[in-house]
């Protein structure tokens, strides 16, 4: 056995791999990519990106009943998509492990909203652990399929950012390379019809039992008695930020699995503690819990229900200690979130801007074309939203046709905007959606698609046509454009949306960021021709800034797209050398 360093998700792919993993389908999303991501280096695991987290889903139930152990990985709102099968999972049970992650994200660092996903394993009946550092990543992800299979259930483990993201040392372990189980048929157990699902409905109810027995006295579950004035229960990271904030002068109670919970656990540490702390981001799970067991604890009415937690924040609530802290003596401008440089969504933006269009809009690296200078989104709910929103904008009021559009980037298009166009064409609004083609799976880290032609590991595949799907569900208009041209951009969304039917514009042109794109040699201002009119400025490109009342580009970050060129009416913007 060696030690390593690993951020969280590396040590899940260890320990699910350790754990004799054969199948993985997940969705990037991050927290959570990076799991799916490293289990793509094992060769002897087949894993891949699904178009979607209910496909994920679905793919590793399928995988777990005919006998292999099997995996999916999703952020917090990936389960919201794949909550169908989830639910139904738990009456199916399994016949190999199958363990679901799911990556919460408090503080919403890279989210739409702060949802507990503690509240799904509770509703959906489905055991969770949640661990604290890496170590627990990999030792909880194996175990979870020893306990999948003991108790016949998925097994979720829940995971924050901070504990997906940040390194601690784990110890690699080996394969335990179990091979696939015999598949039995059994319609009574894997066909939920309604009369099959009551009968399994009384194993589920039977299984939660025993889980809750098991909670009990399981290691997962452990107990620390320091100083007995103050107890704290907590579990995942804020163990963690107890521990260093409050030392030993605090006992714990710390949970690795937070459902079921135990109850006798939490009541013989209640009763040996004069005064307990429940610690959790995000809403009082656990606090409530102890509450209904007649516990009386300090929880949400001291700390927050928004955001994460900190040492220092609970040293003060706790201690009414402020922990000493560093900050720099310089004042540093806050620095909001951009397009890159070369960002082929710049363009096509501006071109929308320029129309005076409302965009309902969607996920993606593309999001931030809400930011200003560009200032272009109206609306963002959820994946795939852009399309469907859109529909209902325009039957609302048959108006809006000629001054509405959706944008939508081409993974989230596959993920979730192809029904939401069905529906355009099926229900018949004229309604104009634009798929940001940027050949990638963006935001998450450059992951292949459905769209791009490469698997998981980059081996060569099918790739699909937006034009031709977009065409076979009933759009007859569709054109694509580039979106480094300004003009055919503009001349090609002004016709389309003043369209009496359905269309689907396709602005086509590979993230700046990825490998084998060949950029143009930078360009850069002729100071003698620039007037300081700042025209170039309105796109919001970071590689242009004004210095002395002249426009300046910072040739480390131009990668000569031409886009602010064509904003200026004086030729100040050159081509270099």
């Amino acid at each position: 056995m060696n030690k390593k360093l690993l951020i969280g998700n590396e040590a899940v792919a260890r320990g699910l791999y350790e754990g004799g993993l054969r199948v993985a389908s997940s969705y990037p999303g991050t927290p959570s990519t990076e799991i799916t991501e490293c289990i793509a280096k094992y060769d002897d695991v087949y894993s891949e990106w699904a178009p979607n987290e209910k496909v994920a889903m679905e793919v590793a139930v399928g995988s777990s009943i005919a006998g292999a152990r099997s995996f999916c990985g999703m952020k917090h709102v990936g389960l919201n998509v794949a909550a169908d099968p989830l639910f139904t999972a738990s009456y199916t049970g399994v016949n190999a492990g199958m363990v679901i992650a799911v990556a919460d994200d408090p503080g919403m660092h890279s989210s739409q909203n702060e949802q507990d996903s503690r509240h799904y394993a509770k509703a959906a009946k489905i055991m969770m652990l949640e661990p604290s550092d890496s170590e627990e990543c990999l030792e909880y992800a194996k175990a979870a399929y020893e306990l999948s299979e003991k108790f016949d259930t998925p097994v979720i483990l829940r995971l924050t950012t901070r504990v997906a993201h940040s390194r601690s040392i784990v110890n690699i372990g080996e394969r335990n390379d179990i091979g696939v189980k015999e598949y039995v048929k059994n319609p009574g157990k894997y066909v939920m019809m309604p009369a099959m699902a009551k009968k399994r409905h009384v194993v589920v109810e039977d299984r939660m039992v025993a889980e809750r027995e098991w909670a009990e006295t399981t290691s997962i579950n452990t107990v620390e008695y320091n100083d007995k004035k103050i107890g704290v229960i907590s579990s995942g990271i804020c163990y963690q930020y107890a521990k260093d904030a409050l030392g030993d002068r605090v006992s714990y109670l710390k949970l690795g699995c937070v459902n079921p919970l135990p109850i006798e656990l939490i009541k013989n540490f209640a009763a040996n503690c004069d005064k307990v702390y429940v610690l959790e981001e995000l809403d009082p799970f656990i606090e409530e819990h102890c509450k209904q067991l007649g516990i009386d604890v300090i929880g949400k009415d001291a700390f927050t229900l928004q955001g994460e937690y900190s040492q220092n924040l609970i040293a003060k609530v706790i201690f009414g200690e402020t922990k000493p802290t560093m900050k720099a003596d310089i004042d540093i401008p806050a620095r909001p979130p951009v397009l890159c440089a070369g960002c082929p969504h710049r363009g096509l933006y501006y071109a929308l801007k320029k129309l005076k269009l409302t965009v309902s809009g969607d996920i993606g690296c593309y999001t931030l074309g809400a930011l200003p200078p560009i200032g272009m989104m109206d609306t963002c709910v959820c994946m795939g939203a852009s399309v469907s929103a859109l529909h209902g904008r325009n039957k609302a009021d048959e108006s809006n046709c000629k001054n509405s559009v959706a944008v939508i980037g081409d993974s989230t298009f596959i993920h979730s905007g192809i029904t939401g166009l069905i529906d355009i064409a099926y229900n018949q609004s004229n309604s104009t959606v634009i798929i940001l083609d940027n050949s990638i799976t963006g935001m998450t880290g450059h992951q292949d698609n459905p769209t791009t032609g490469k698997t998981i590991k980059g081996d060569p595949t099918t790739a699909v046509s937006l034009e031709l799907l977009a065409k076979a569900v009933g759009i007859d208009r569709v054109r694509v454009v580039d979106p480094y041209n300004l003009k055919e951009c503009e001349d090609v969304i002004r016709e389309e949306v003043a369209a009496d039917e359905p269309s689907v514009v396709i602005s086509r042109r590979p993230c700046a960021l990825l490998k084998y794109v060949k950029h143009n040699p930078p360009l850069k201002i002729n100071k003698d021709k620039c007037v300081g009119c700042k025209m170039c400025m309105k796109i919001g490109c970071p590689a242009i800034s004004i210095k002395d009342g002249k426009s300046e580009i910072d040739f480390t970050q131009c990668v000569g797209c031409n886009v602010c060129s064509q904003l200026c009416k004086f030729d100040a913007i050159e081509e270099g050398k």
